[in-house]
């Protein structure tokens, strides 16, 4: 089987060109492969296949092998790989998704033409906190937003938000001080979750700027989650706490999160083939 190793900001999976060649058992090759010591290593695997309504489909299966709905940083790199390798050398993209299908504008591209910037319309955030059901987030009154979560015989108040999967946005100080790999378990396999949740730890670092840790449902601490941001930004921005655009600082590097049409965000942000390779697996030749 032929790969492609990519990342956007940190947010790094293996992807596979399912219009030459499927994969038999996506869930175990995740497993397998996404290992850092005795795999290609990487946050999971995601499939760039054929759609018959949008010029890709992008399937994701996290590290552990359960299957994600959508993935912020991931989607860039289907662009940029169907771009760049001549599946569809159109500037804007449409990816067909388990979270609906999402436009990709190429934002800048390099000397040879090929994509490094791309801006994704994520749609629409929803706030699901409780007692926001049912409200447009123009309608949301900040104090509204918050719902608390027991941890640990710890009250902490988060916003939860969904972008095609689920999120817990919470406000820490100093994030990067935080022992993510003791508490972010803890949020992801909350009760409030029956399905996990990714949790992201936020400081607010200006009107326009966040600082931002995530654990992802299924893979643990990533460097950058696209739709984590989108949710924090939206959901601090519901709160009153920032303004449109929002830069995310994240480990892996920054996503510019503007709003778009609607109720619709808009994030920008980097995409880059790390390498390519072979290995040794069951796959069927179209």
């Amino acid at each position: 089987m032929k790969f492609t190793k990519m990342q956007g900001i940190g947010n790094d999976y293996i992807y596979v060109n399912c219009f030459e060649e499927r994969v038999a058992d996506p869930s175990a090759l995740a497993v397998r492969v996404s290992d850092r010591h005795f795999g290609i290593g990487g946050d999971g695997v995601i499939l760039i296949c054929p759609s018959d309504r949008a010029d890709a489909r992008m399937e994701m299966y996290n590290a552990d092998g359960s299957r994600g709905k959508m993935c912020g940083n991931g989607i860039r790199c289907v662009a940029k790989f169907v771009h760049d390798h001549g599946i569809c050398r159109k500037d804007v993209l449409r990816i067909d998704t388990d979270a609906g299908i999402k436009e990709i504008r190429i934002a800048q591209k390099d000397e040879k033409g090929r994509a490094v910037r791309l801006t994704v319309n994520m749609g629409p955030v929803r706030i699901v906190s409780r007692g926001c059901e049912g409200k447009r987030r123009c309608e949301l009154d900040p104090g509204d937003v918050w719902e608390p979560l027991e941890v640990d015989g710890r009250t902490y108040p988060a916003v939860l938000a969904d972008v095609g999967n689920p999120h817990a946005v919470l406000l820490w100080e100093d994030p990067y001080r935080l022992k993510i790999e003791e508490i972010g378990p803890k949020f992801e396999n909350h009760e409030r979750f029956p399905d996990r949740t990714n949790t992201e730890f936020i400081e607010v670092a200006g009107p326009h700027d966040l600082t931002m840790r995530v654990w992802e449902r299924g893979s643990g601490e990533t460097l950058a989650c696209g739709t984590g941001a989108c949710a924090s930004a939206a959901a601090l921005a519901a709160a009153g706490l920032v303004s449109f655009p929002v830069t995310v600082h994240l480990r892996g590097g920054d996503l510019v999160i503007e709003a778009g049409e609607g109720e619709d965000v808009l994030m920008t942000g980097e995409a880059a083939e790390v390498f390519t390779g072979e290995i040794e697996t069951e796959v069927a030749h179209v």
